[in-house]
């Protein structure tokens, strides 16, 4: 189902880890040079920037190219517009397909535009084929999505792919419940906590017996985003406001009514933070930490939106001193631990990074400037016995 040579592909991310080497001080620069250049590998782009310009590229000559066939298509065809647009989607298709098995492009950001331009294209197209049925309009373009997402990840591995593939899913899923049951949107955060949690697992277990990379990042990416989103369909905030955008009354309160089982979704939107990262924590899940930390902090909002304790300004001066007392004693209690919890540095998170802060802070608070050393003058003096300035004693 890829599409890629599988020898390059595998070239690739053998590239990637002996970099990774490189960074961490594993190897040297002229070993990582040495193996890089004596393998051939598909042409992919590490750089962010570089990568992002030429998606903006990407998406200049696709765009080009749809609009020299719209100029000269529709003035033959004026009637036929949807016509053309399933074609741009079938052009942005089969341009990825020829970059990816002839051009041997993988994530170098041209390709990248074409095959999100055409999933964009072929949504846009299905949307105006059913525009005429409002609930049906919806749920095809979501589940086109979703649909047309997941094979082209499967066969590109791009991760933008992978994203919205999980997107769809989710859209899907609640748009049904809500849409087509009578008692949707009581059960939908219900629905939305077992589809979650349950896809967690699934991908979790599939990471674990994963025999090849292919699809490593994409299974993180799935697990992450089913973090987020269990946590998301049992806040208490999100239930309540939700609830009540899709209710009739909308348009006529201003304030969002008080939902069923709320003191279970209080629970919820306070244990599951500690949960995260607890498990994190045992099981050294930097994702799930950095989840937790972005949990609490909305829990934190959550609670502020409906119960005001004490005036901001006191709020944040607690948080800050209360966050700041966890930080040290942690750091002391962990700064030599050789194994387990430890606050040594991670050597594949580039061990240079703190260092060159360090110093970048140090040079902007006090205007510090690097040393310069002043160039010797052509002309050079010397040897003045009475007067100076070069003169001597001697005529």
């Amino acid at each position: 189902m890829i599409v890629y040579d599988k020898t390059l592909l595998d070239n690739v991310y053998i590239d990637e880890e002996a970099h990774r080497l490189k960074e961490s001080g594993f190897i040297s620069t002229e070993q990582y040079k040495t193996l890089s250049y004596q393998l051939p590998k598909l042409k992919t782009q590490n750089n962010i920037f570089i990568r992002i310009g030429f998606f903006i590229l990407g998406c200049l000559l696709y765009s080009s190219i749809c609009g020299m066939l719209s100029l000269f298509g529709l003035a033959i065809m004026a009637d036929s517009y949807l016509f053309f647009i399933y074609v741009f989607a079938i052009i942005g298709f089969g341009t990825k397909e020829f970059m990816s098995r002839e051009m041997k492009y993988f994530g170098f950001g041209l390709d990248d535009a074409f095959i999100l331009g055409a999933i964009a294209t072929l949504l846009t197209a299905v949307g105006l084929t059913f525009e005429q049925n409002y609930n049906t309009n919806y749920l095809a373009v979501i589940i086109v999505m979703a649909v047309v997402s997941s094979v082209t990840y499967i066969r590109y591995l791009n991760l933008s792919l992978a994203l919205l593939a999980c997107l769809g899913i989710t859209g899907s899923l609640a748009y049904t419940t809500f849409e087509y049951f009578t008692i949707g949107k009581t059960i939908l955060p219900f629905v939305m906590l077992l589809f979650s949690g349950g896809s967690y697992f699934i991908s979790k277990n599939k990471l674990q017996n994963l025999t090849a990379p292919y699809y490593a990042n994409g299974l993180k990416l799935a697990k992450a985003f089913c973090l987020i989103l269990f946590y998301l369909a049992g806040n208490y905030y999100v239930v309540r406001e939700l609830n009540f955008a899709l209710s009739e009354n909308y348009y006529y309160n201003d304030v969002s009514p008080e939902i069923p089982f709320a003191i279970l979704f209080w629970a919820f939107t306070i244990s599951v933070p500690a949960l995260y990262l607890f498990f994190a924590l045992k099981n050294k899940d930097r994702v799930m930490l950095w989840i937790g930390f972005l949990a609490i902090c909305f829990t934190f909002f959550t609670i502020r939106m409906y119960h005001h304790v004490l005036p901001p300004e006191v709020a944040l001066t607690i948080g800050g001193l209360a966050v700041f007392a966890f930080t040290y004693f942690s750091i002391k209690k962990t700064k030599y631990n050789e194994t387990g919890i430890t606050f040594k540095e991670d050597r594949f998170a580039n061990p240079n990074a703190f260092a060159n802060l360090q110093t970048l802070v140090v040079a902007s608070q006090f205007g510090l400037k690097p040393e310069t050393k002043v160039e010797d003058s052509p002309m050079e003096f010397g040897g003045g016995g009475f007067s100076g300035g070069g003169s001597s004693e001697e005529f």
